[in-house]
């Protein structure tokens, strides 16, 4: 038995596995046997999802921008080797454009043909995200779409919808929290949703400090 499935079964031990987890298990013990699959390669596929990419990676790339206003600036211009910079990347995000949230105009990012979303800074999409009723509505009614997601903007607040393809995929710059001056990039980055750099939502808000009233 190789180390890969050494490791699984010491996991589960003593653990009973869900019906889609058995699934998976059988599925991928009859691709290795068949020699279909490497499971060194798998485990690092997985280690690269699990650590490397996703919504935590974008999360940096938003806060130095909000630190760093070269480094935005050369965001803003040519997204893809700016996001290199921090050592992220990858497929999915060889054509990257960063567009940015001000108070004039919210950015709301869909891919309407299928689900093109930039792997690198954001991980693997949602499933809402592919789901052909925000793919289409988005375009339709983005106001109402954000309004489900919990998001009410200003009337005086334009709404501009980026179509993401194979070629190109797109990232939202959300505008900084109020109150974060003097935070790290660490403690901002904290602050960055995934639906912030989808435009489907905003960045956690600082809590609001009780006031007391005299007496």
């Amino acid at each position: 038995m190789s180390d890969h499935h050494a490791d699984h079964d010491h996991a589960h031990h003593g653990s009973e596995l869900s019906p889609i987890e058995a699934r998976v298990r059988a599925l991928e013990s009859l691709l290795t046997e068949k020699g279909y699959v490497d499971p060194a390669s798998l485990d690092a596929l997985v280690e690269l999802y699990e650590t490397k990419v996703g919504p935590h990676a974008g999360a940096r790339v938003v806060a130095r921008a909000w630190l760093d206003p070269a480094f935005r600036a050369r965001l803003l211009a040519d997204a893809t080797p700016a996001i290199a910079e921090l050592d992220i990347g990858g497929r999915g995000g060889e054509h990257m454009v960063v567009v940015e949230n001000t108070p004039e105009t919210h950015n709301l990012v869909v891919c309407t043909l299928c689900s093109c979303y930039p792997w690198p800074v954001l991980g693997l999409p949602p499933v809402w995200y592919k789901a052909p009723p925000y793919r289409a509505r988005a375009v339709i009614d983005p106001r109402g779409v954000l309004a489900e997601f919990g998001v009410t903007l200003p009337e005086t607040t334009g709404i501009t919808v980026w179509d993401s393809t194979a070629e190109t995929r797109y990232m939202v710059l959300p505008m900084r929290p109020a109150g974060t001056e003097g935070f790290s990039e660490e403690a901002l980055a904290a602050l960055v949703t995934r639906d912030s750099m989808i435009g489907t939502g905003l960045p956690k808000a600082l809590p609001v400090e009780p006031v007391e009233m005299p007496v």
